[in-house]
């Protein structure tokens, strides 16, 4: 693994879950911005996209206990379970799982003495629907899946580690997309369909595109957890991580369809993917963050379409 000549006098920080879709991008950040990068995941292997960027990694079961590391100043903590229909068929594993990575990252610093920052992350799942009115960090919640279930734990538990003197703070992030993001989320999977369609002219199904949802591009949410993690202050222990801005379905496929420059194409509505108890409308607050640390969204869902559309 290469090293940075001068790492000695950078920065480190720990990205936990490093191999998977956000960990890249959060990779990527912290090394554009001066920071030596200490992954963690369970593969034997870095994923070759960030090979060069990472300072050391290791290959660990965070459910099992923690590693040894070298000493850090914060901790993004990225991996667990995170699918919400997976969740339903496996509940005690994704509420075991993903609390017992939390309860050996924070125990292992409990009794260190190196205390870094320790960025959980939650969802932006958690809240109850507010119609159309944008979601504070304060707005209600709604245990809606075991997978919410175990986002509120892990909530509760960066509290009572804060409270025995851990710095944690957590993040609770709204839809994310971008380049690299795997199927089974709408703009990678209409992006993949739509241009399938354009070579074998079959139609796109699609489910309900009327229901509108907060998107960020990856790499924005990138920015706002190195900000977490590494601001000198935090005014707050919990922070929406959101565009602010709603945009429904449909609009997403004409984005799409534009992107690929899809002239005609016939799309069918698959009965069997409507949901009829989903929220029709879901915007995330971003006001604290930026208010704190001067975050906010640099690029327009638009400018995101088209980098997944052309990483295909």
């Amino acid at each position: 693994m290469p090293e940075n000549p001068s790492a000695e006098a950078l920065r480190a920080v720990v990205v936990t879950g490093i191999n998977g879709f956000v960990g890249q991008h959060v990779a990527a950040d912290l090394h554009a911005h001066g920071f030596r990068v200490i992954g963690v995941g369970r593969d034997d292997f870095l994923a070759p996209a960030i090979e060069s960027i990472v300072d050391a990694y290791v290959c660990a079961d965070l459910a099992a206990g923690w590693p040894t590391l070298p000493r850090v100043d914060a901790v993004i903590h990225l991996a667990g379970l995170a699918a919400v229909g997976a969740s339903f068929d496996e509940p005690q594993k994704y509420i075991a799982v993903n609390s017992a990575m939390i309860t050996n990252l924070c125990e292992h610093y409990l009794s260190s003495t190196d205390k870094p920052r320790v960025l959980g992350v939650s969802s932006g799942a958690i809240y109850a629907s507010a119609g159309k009115h944008a979601l504070v960090e304060d707005a209600p919640i709604r245990i809606s899946s075991p997978y919410v279930v175990s986002k509120l734990l892990i909530e509760n538990q960066l509290s009572y580690y804060s409270n025995r003197g851990l710095d944690c703070v957590t993040a609770r992030p709204f839809n994310h997309v971008g380049p690299g993001q795997g199927a089974g989320f709408l703009i990678a999977d209409l992006v993949k369909q739509v241009a399938d369609a354009m070579e074998t002219g079959t139609p796109v199904s699609v489910g309900d595109l009327t229901t509108s949802r907060d998107y960020t591009d990856v790499r924005d949410v990138a920015a706002a957890y190195r900000l977490l993690a590494t601001a000198p202050k935090l005014a707050h222990r919990l922070y929406n991580v959101a565009s602010g801005h709603a945009t429904s379905g449909e609009e997403i496929l004409r984005m799409v369809r534009d992107a690929l420059e899809a002239k005609t194409l016939e799309v069918t509505v698959d009965r069997a993917r409507l949901r009829p108890n989903d929220n029709m409308f879901v915007i995330g607050d971003a006001h604290r963050i930026h208010r704190d640390l001067g975050w906010s969204p640099a690029i327009p869902l638009k400018k995101t379409i088209v980098d997944v559309a052309a990483a295909l």
